[in-house]
C-alpha cells in the first residue's frame, strides 16, 4: 500500500507500473522536433468529424485504443478510465468514452489533468479497487482557443508571452505489471500569485511547479541531481526561465534535468520556427510528451527516474469575464525505470 510521508506527498512498495502508453498528435506537432516520437499523427485536424469537439473525442478514443493495443489489452480489461480536457464540464473526455461501458471518471486539472489522471490511477490499482486503469488526456487548438479565448476566426494577434493549445493525446495503463514504477507522487496545493493575463499562463504556473518540487524534495530528502530529468507540463519559455529562479529563493538548484513539453513539443528554445511564440500548452502537450518521449526514455534504459510535474492554470471563461486571477496547480508523478 502507498506511504504517505507527509501531507499530499507519497510513495508505492515499487509494484505499480506502467504497463503500456501511447502518444499521437496533429500536423503542427509533427513538425516539431518531436514528431517522429509520437504514434500517430494526424494531418486532418477534424479527424474526419463533423465539430472541432468531435473530432478531440476521437482523438482520446484512438490514442487509448493504441494504449491497449500495445500490451494486447481490449476495453473488457480496463477496471477504470481516468480522462480529462479542457472542454466545458469535460464533454470531450466523456463523449469519448461514453460507448465503453467501462467505469469512468472525468477530470479537471487544466493542464496538469495527465498527472492528476496518473496519480488517481496508481492509488485504485493500489488500493485494489481496479486491476488496471487507464489514464488518459487530449486537447485540440481549435476546441480550446475559441472557449477561451475568441472565435478562430477573428483573427486576433497572439501576444509575445502566449503559448499555443497542442491538438494532442497521451495514455497510459496502469497496472502491476510493466518495466516502469510509478514509486510516488504529490498532489499539488493552490496558487495564486495575482496574474490575469490569460496569454501570459507560464509566469501563472510556474509558482505552483516550484511549490511542488520544493514540497517533494523536502518530504523526500532528495535533490534535483537524484533525478535523470525533471520534466515540467508546459510551462513554456516563460514559465521554464521563472521557475530555477524561484526555487533558488528556496535554496535549490535545479540543475541540467529540467525539460519543459511546452517549449520542447514545438522547438520554442530553438527559434521557434512554427511561431509559436512561448510553445505549447493544453492536457494533451504534457500527455504526449511524457507517453511519446519521456515514458520510452525510461523503457530502453536512457533515464533512471523521471519527475513528471504538470501545471495547469485553472481558469475558466467566466472566471477571467469576471476580471479574477489565475489560480494554478502542480501535480508531481514519480516514474523509475525497473531493473532487471
Amino acid at each position: 500500500m502507498a506511504e504517505l510521508i507527509t501531507r499530499g506527498v507519497f510513495r508505492f512498495g515499487g509494484d505499480i507500473r506502467a504497463e503500456s502508453w501511447a502518444s499521437a498528435a496533429g500536423s503542427a506537432e509533427g513538425q516539431g522536433p518531436l514528431g517522429d516520437c509520437f504514434d500517430e499523427l494526424h494531418k486532418d485536424p477534424r479527424l474526419g468529424c463533423d465539430s472541432w469537439e468531435k473530432a478531440e473525442s476521437e482523438l482520446q478514443r484512438r490514442t487509448l485504443r493504441l494504449a491497449l493495443g500495445k500490451a494486447g489489452l481490449t476495453p473488457e480489461d480496463i477496471g477504470l478510465i481516468c480522462a480529462g480536457d479542457l472542454s466545458a464540464q469535460c464533454t470531450v473526455s466523456t463523449a469519448a468514452h461514453q460507448q465503453s461501458e467501462v467505469p469512468y471518471l472525468g477530470l479537471y486539472g487544466a493542464c496538469s489533468t495527465m498527472a492528476e489522471a496518473l496519480l488517481l490511477a496508481a492509488l485504485s490499482v493500489d488500493s485494489g479497487a481496479s486491476e488496471r486503469t487507464a489514464a488518459v488526456t487530449s486537447s485540440h487548438f481549435s476546441t480550446a482557443e475559441r472557449q477561451f479565448r475568441q472565435p478562430l476566426s477573428y483573427g486576433g494577434q497572439r501576444t509575445p508571452t502566449s503559448q499555443r493549445t497542442c491538438t494532442a493525446a497521451g495514455a497510459a495503463v496502469i497496472s502491476r505489471k510493466g518495466c516502469i514504477s510509478v514509486a510516488g507522487g504529490c498532489i499539488g496545493a493552490v496558487t495564486d500569485m495575482g496574474v490575469k493575463d490569460i496569454t501570459n499562463m507560464g509566469a501563472a504556473m510556474a509558482p505552483a511547479a516550484a511549490d511542488t518540487l520544493r514540497r517533494w524534495f523536502a518530504a523526500t530528502g532528495t535533490a534535483p541531481d537524484d533525478y535523470s530529468f525533471i520534466v515540467t507540463g508546459d510551462l513554456g519559455t516563460v514559465g521554464s526561465s521563472l521557475l530555477p529562479r524561484l526555487l533558488e529563493k528556496e535554496g535549490i538548484d535545479l540543475g541540467s534535468g529540467h525539460r519543459d513539453c511546452g517549449v520542447m513539443i514545438y522547438g520554442a528554445d530553438e527559434g521557434d520556427p512554427l511561431d509559436t511564440h512561448c510553445g505549447g500548452s493544453g492536457c494533451g502537450c504534457g500527455a504526449s510528451v511524457l507517453c511519446g518521449h519521456f515514458l520510452p526514455l525510461l523503457s530502453d534504459g536512457r533515464a533512471e527516474d523521471v519527475l513528471f510535474v504538470a501545471t495547469g492554470a485553472l481558469m475558466s471563461p467566466l472566471s477571467l469575464q469576471q476580471g479574477g486571477t489565475i489560480p494554478a496547480t502542480a501535480h508531481l508523478v514519480h516514474f523509475r525505470r525497473v531493473k532487471t
